[in-house]
């Protein structure tokens, strides 16, 4: 024994290579899990991961690529239908871009783009009627253009 009453020191190296073992296990469950939910998070889209997606080389944000507009919501199941459908029959073979609410007057809009592969806004009211067509992506008009009333 020494002059504080323990056991040499050889008896605490078991003690001090468990302890050690046990940091060094709760340390690597620890770095697993942040790693395994890095790699989850960047397997899943994000607004700005979608935002960073849809800027051209310009920096210009391409307004094809972007999941939904600002302050906008996508549409799904009934309503994201019929809005489809409303906006297919007001521009035939046009194909959709996505659906959605819209923030600038409009219950609803459908983005498509035309066989020519011009992009068109398609606008309606909460009764789903066409309420208007714009060239581009329903923005207000940047060269002096306008859209067309249904």
């Amino acid at each position: 024994m020494d002059t504080n009453g323990t056991a040499s020191g050889r008896a605490r190296t078991p003690r001090r290579w468990i302890g050690a073992a046990g940091l060094l296990g709760a340390g690597l469950l620890a770095g697993g899990i942040l790693a395994g939910s890095q790699i989850a998070g960047a397997a899943t889209p994000s607004a700005s991961s979608n935002m960073a997606a849809a800027t051209a080389s310009s920096g210009r944000v391409d307004p094809a690529a972007m999941a939904h507009g600002p302050g906008e919501t996508l549409l799904t199941g009934t309503t994201a239908a019929k809005v489809t459908a409303a906006a297919k029959a007001a521009v035939p073979r046009a194909t959709i871009i996505r659906v959605e609410t819209d923030a600038q007057g409009a219950a609803y809009e459908a983005h498509m783009k035309k066989a020519d592969g011009s992009y068109v806004t398609v606008k309606l009211d909460k009764s789903f009627n066409v309420t208007s067509t714009v060239d581009g992506f329903g923005g207000p008009p940047r060269d002096g253009s306008s859209g067309s009333s249904a």
